[in-house]
């Protein structure tokens, strides 16, 4: 992979700073491709980016398709080509096939084997990642890098101050569900996109549909993202979290 090093010592840093001990680097797992070159949706349909064409990149491919059904995996796969090309036009230093993980990975929480969680999707999604990164031998400073990336991809104003691949995964997901960064890609760039895994036409509704189905059973975690709003939406009984109002009746508010 390239940038090995340098990705391992950012990663360090993060690490040191979330978990309070720097993990152990191992060596990456190299293999031979073995599975159909079409399922990883792989070649030269986006100029200027390639998915991955390795045993990682296919089994992850692999795994999202038959887990998460062909509308999230469409989704998926723009969000790598988002941040790729993001990060192809800010000379930005990312690892392809972390990136390529990441962006496969950061909806898996919403698939229905996670239909009694009550963890924040992105958490689930993010397990999901690290465990998948950890069976084919990657470092655990790299899959703590993929899980940051996915944890934090919905919480605003926190990856982009990040490593690349953090920052890229949210603007991936950011620009393939609300346009954020529209303009900062180019025509033709935006119709390669759609060209190979276009939008479906009712897009919005059925991916709000796809969350509000998957959350529905943990609204609590919903609160403080944008995801409370689907909710809201979706739900008129729900009812956002209110912090001022927590402060006001705490019990070192009220003394009681």
């Amino acid at each position: 992979m390239k940038s090995r090093s340098t990705v391992a010592a950012i990663c360090a840093v993060v690490a040191l700073a979330v978990g309070g001990m720097v993990p152990t680097l191992d060596a990456h797992a190299q293999a031979q491709p073995t599975l159909n070159q079409s399922t990883a949706n792989a070649g030269d349909e986006v100029p200027g980016v390639k998915i991955p064409d390795s045993k990682l990149a296919r089994d992850a491919a692999q795994l999202i398709r038959d887990s998460e059904g062909d509308f999230l995996f469409q989704h998926s796969t723009r969000v790598y080509y988002w941040a790729a090309l993001a990060g192809k036009r800010k000379g930005l230093a990312f690892d392809p096939e972390l990136l390529y993980v990441a962006s496969m990975f950061h909806d898996f929480g919403l698939t229905a084997g996670y239909g009694q969680s009550h963890l924040r999707y992105e958490v689930d999604g993010a397990n999901a990642a690290r465990d998948f990164l950890r069976s084919h031998g990657v470092s655990e400073a790299n899959s703590q890098m993929v899980w940051l990336a996915i944890a934090l991809h919905t919480t605003n104003g926190i990856s982009a101050n990040l490593f690349p691949m953090a920052a890229l995964v949210a603007e991936g997901a950011n620009m393939d569900l609300v346009g954020a960064g529209y303009d900062d890609f180019t025509v033709a760039q935006r119709s390669a996109v759609e060209a190979a895994h276009p939008h479906p036409p009712q897009f919005a509704e059925d991916f709000m549909q796809a969350l509000y189905d998957s959350l529905k059973h943990r609204p609590e975690t919903t609160q403080g993202t944008g995801l409370a709003d689907v909710m809201a939406y979706k739900d008129p009984g729900f009812v956002r979290r209110d912090f001022s109002k927590l402060m006001r009746n705490s019990h070192w508010a009220t003394g009681k």
